[in-house]
């Protein structure tokens, strides 16, 4: 019912795992990750363990290989799962059950693993593989490749449905907080609206660090060039944001204001509160709690 793949990046040492499927919040149920352990895509028919009981096994020092064959070694249906496994040193695991459905295949390369069932074509995984070690762009970038490659050669035979990304550090602490978790869970074109929603993560990581600053919240005042920094930032943000979302907007107001540029603020501010008067509620709130001389 399901494709997928899961990586690491060479370069950062990230883990990730993406997928795409006919079937509601299929991401919420097929991957799952754990920093500093590895990452675990369950599908074909979902065994839930395979998810909390591989990552509980990674997380405390398993291998891939052996890791997965613990968990089928408790599962009473091992044939029909379908399970990629990947340990925090980029080792990999797969199994595909002779009961999956329809083209079941996998295909692992170095770093990389992609499998797929109930499926236009097996050659999907190795498609996928190819379509991610080609790519050269980020590590998210080269996950959403690989997904649309499976997307050309036809994809899940039922169409589209949900689809998601998951990324956490290799080399941390174990249970730190995801460098990226995204789903659409519900979607004619879910590939499209995870692709956009991570370009707008790329920019609410730099936004964050700013309007978590002295540019935009404080009783320090921010030096010059935070105020610079933290102004170009955010309308950096606001491009990537589009007009849907003004957050982007509202803290380069607050970072104008309290980098002592009152008038340009109150303009900026009233651009964005002409259909939503909370703005102005807000602003007034935040500025008010850390006054700049």
């Amino acid at each position: 019912m399901t494709y997928s793949i899961i990586a690491r990046d060479e370069r950062s040492g990230r883990l990730g795992v993406a997928v795409q499927s006919h079937f509601l919040a299929a991401a919420a149920r097929v991957a799952g990750a754990r920093a500093g352990a590895g990452v675990v895509a369950t599908q074909a028919n979902i065994g839930a363990a395979y998810r909390s009981g591989g990552l509980d096994l990674l997380a405390g020092g398993a291998s891939a290989d052996e890791a997965l064959a613990v968990c089928m070694s408790e599962d009473p249906q091992p044939e029909v799962r379908q399970v990629a496994m990947m340990d925090a040193r980029g080792a990999i695991a797969v199994h595909t059950g002779a009961g999956c459905w329809n083209a079941a295949a996998h295909h692992v390369a170095p770093g990389v693993a992609a499998q797929a069932n109930m499926v236009a074509s097996p050659a999907i995984p190795q498609a996928m593989v190819a379509a991610f070690q080609a790519h050269t762009g980020s590590f998210p970038e080269r996950l959403l490749a690989a997904l649309d490659a499976a997307e050309q050669l036809g994809g899940d035979l039922r169409g589209r449905q949900a689809a998601g990304i998951l990324i956490v550090e290799g080399d941390a602490e174990v249970d730190a907080e995801p460098v990226l978790d995204l789903r659409v869970d519900d979607d004619a074109e879910p590939l499209v609206r995870l692709r956009s929603a991570v370009a707008r993560a790329r920019a609410f990581v730099p936004m964050w660090d700013v309007i978590r600053g002295p540019a935009c919240r404080g009783p320090v005042p921010p030096a010059a060039d935070e105020s610079v920094h933290a102004i170009e930032v955010l309308g950096t943000a606001q491009r990537e944001y589009g007009r849907r979302n003004l957050e982007p907007s509202f803290w380069r107001a607050v970072a104008l204001w309290r980098a002592g540029r009152q008038k340009e603020a109150r303009v900026a501010l009233d651009r964005i509160a002409r259909d939503n008067s909370g703005w102005t509620m807000l602003f007034d709130d935040v500025v008010s709690r850390w006054p700049i001389p």
